[in-house]
């Protein structure tokens, strides 16, 4: 837990006497994200962690003249309530006694009091209504430079600039300028002659380009802009050495390189300029969209992020090899550690997570984790993105559930996966609620339901067996997943939550399925696979809107031993038959390739019939 008196009474001076002659602010507002809205961020942005102490991906803190809140989802209320010090408040977003912050702040301040944030660090889609609601309450929101949180932080790591690394067609199915042409054909229809792209994964998809820039997303930091005759991108420039000219010229690409800070002076050239529309996301920073005059905004979700979510065949095909290969890698982790605790061996969280990447590192085109393995014994599992830590270590057991969720970047795809696992003698309520989880987790899994259906309509089907013995779990149901990009992709997702730029499920799609179960401070349950959305044939197919069903791509066994088999229909004991019978064919001959006879041993007892 970090001590946090110090930097807020520091905070809390600089919002009293703001630099520039700004004045003063009755709150500040820490949002969890960099200048691009990235989920994941390099050292130097985690700017809410430093002043809090939470360092969990999603959370946003309020500072006021007397108190310091934090709001976070179901996902972290455990490790946020562990790590803020008595200085803080958590605020548990979506139990229903919990306000919004524009909602707290309306009711907690004077009027006229103004609030302050970096313009850079939220999107339009939240200030504008954040705006609204202060202003009603006889408020304003005003947006802060520099950011207070960087003045404060003396010791704020750098910015990186790591080297790009070109993406082969043979890896991603479109040239650069194949990718352009389908943009500025969507540009032409929308009337708009500017297109401003600021999330990392979206210009790493359309330039065919990856980096290291965010440990565990192979991104970089940049801006594009697409004109019609034009492709503006805004980097530093030592990124862009010879290998990446050479890149963009195989791919027919020219490419106007500017410096990375120039990007609001471009942009505000270009959209004044302009005689039509200029396309910019509403998920992409205030900060941008105020440069775009009034009546020439546009807000949509770039084409990009819809293109890059539905894969061409080449990218389809490799999401499904590179889980094959990732699937070796699970299985001769588990055979491993089923293996060394019956020997009497010690394995912990840490040195486990550790035996597990050694096994993927070896495999076909492997790049690196696409998140910090969540490896998690007994009640850590309860903690939904949990990550061992020195101070958090336990040792793995036959005595205890282990949860594993874990996942790599390959050149052909990204994967994530999630098991739970005994290696001794589950308990009744661990194998009961393991297999209503499991039930919900086929339910989804084999779902038939109309083409472009939000992915929201779906979640509740992978809940009912839960809702149905009164459990259920705070997080959402599914996420899309990037090819060789990030672990988590939209615009689709399933949840309860309302996802106002979802465009409906798609072919070749690819989403998490992932239910669960965490009893606080006991275990936690989760089953995850990577499903591909592909046709369905049934009746009249939604009178010609079109079926579509899942696929599931992830190649790793269920541990039968948690399975009350009582519980299941014929047609779920068909479907887990069936899943493992897929998994046994595809990998055993990669693992008999390999010489692995231990694991080919384990994979074939854990994939027998129930």
């Amino acid at each position: 837990m970090k001590p946090t008196g110090e930097v807020l009474s520091a905070l809390r001076q600089l919002m009293a006497n703001l630099p520039n002659n700004l004045g003063a602010i009755g709150a500040y507002i820490i949002p969890s994200t960099d200048a691009h809205q990235s989920e994941y961020l390099a050292a130097r942005d985690e700017r809410r962690a430093f002043v809090s102490g939470f360092d969990g991906s999603a959370g946003t803190a309020v500072v006021t003249e007397r108190e310091a809140l934090l709001w976070t989802d179901g996902r972290y209320y455990q490790q946020a309530a562990k790590q803020l010090d008595s200085n803080w408040t958590l605020m548990k977003e979506g139990l229903p006694s919990t306000p919004s912050i524009d909602a707290w702040l309306a009711k907690i301040l004077k009027p006229g009091s103004r609030v302050g944030v970096d313009a850079n660090l939220i999107t339009t889609a939240a200030w504008n209504p954040l705006q609204t609601s202060l202003k009603t309450a006889g408020c304003s929101l005003l947006a802060v430079e520099p950011n207070l949180i960087d003045l404060l932080w003396q010791d704020q790591p750098a910015v990186p600039h790591n080297p790009l690394l070109p993406l082969s067609t043979s890896f991603a199915g479109c040239t650069v300028v194949e990718k352009l042409a389908s943009v500025r054909t969507k540009l032409t229809e929308k009337r708009a002659s500017v297109l401003v792209v600021s999330a990392l994964d979206e210009i790493a998809w359309l330039l065919n380009l990856r980096g290291t820039d965010i440990d565990y997303n192979p991104v970089f930091f940049a801006y594009v802009i697409v004109t019609p005759d034009e492709l503006h991108l805004f980097i530093d420039p030592v990124q862009v050495g010879p290998p990446v000219l050479e890149h963009f010229g195989a791919n027919g690409a020219e490419v106007l390189v500017h410096p990375y800070e120039e990007v609001q002076t471009v942009l505000k050239q270009l959209a004044e300029a302009s005689s039509q529309l200029v396309w910019i996301s509403s998920g992409s920073s205030y900060a941008l969209t105020a440069l775009i005059p009034d009546e020439k905004r546009f807000h949509d979700i770039t084409p990009i992020q819809l293109m890059k979510a539905i894969k061409n065949e080449t990218e389809a095909q490799g999401m499904r090899d590179c889980h094959r290969r990732d699937g070796v890698a699970l299985c001769q982790y588990f055979a491993w550690l089923e293996r060394t605790l019956a020997a009497g061996g010690t394995v912990d969280e840490i040195s486990g997570a550790t035996q597990l990447e050694r096994f993927r590192s070896v495999q076909q085109h492997y790049q690196g984790l696409s998140f910090t393995t969540i490896s998690a014994s007994g009640p850590n599992g309860s903690i939904i993105h949990y990550h061992p830590l020195p101070e958090t270590n336990r040792p793995i057991t036959d005595r205890e559930l282990y949860l594993c969720d874990s996942g790599a970047q390959y050149l052909d795809g990204t994967t994530d996966v999630t098991r739970t696992m005994h290696f001794g003698t589950p308990t009744a309520e661990e194998i009961r609620a393991f297999t209503y989880v499991l039930k919900g987790q086929i339910a989804l899994g084999t779902a038939i339901f109309p083409r472009k259906v939000k992915g929201q309509f779906l979640d509740t089907i992978a809940r009912k067996a839960l809702w149905d013995i009164g459990l259920d779990y705070g997080h959402g149901t599914g996420h899309g997943i990037g090819h060789f990009l990030n672990v988590h992709e939209g615009p689709m997702g399933i949840g309860i939550r309302l996802m106002p730029n979802d465009p409906g499920l798609e072919e070749n799609m690819f989403l998490s399925n992932e239910p669960g179960y965490y009893k606080d401070g006991q275990f936690g349950i989760r089953i995850e696979d990577i499903v591909q959305v592909i046709k369905a044939n049934v009746g009249t197919n939604f009178d010609g809107r079109g079926a579509l069903a899942f696929s599931t791509i992830t190649m790793c066994p269920i541990q039968t031993r948690l399975i009350d088999v009582s519980l299941l229909t014929a047609a779920e004991r068909q479907h887990i038959n069936r899943y493992h019978e897929r998994v046994r064919d595809q990998l055993l001959p990669l693992l008999r390739e390999a010489n692995d006879a231990d694991t080919i041993a384990w994979l074939q007892r854990e994939t027998e019939p129930i």
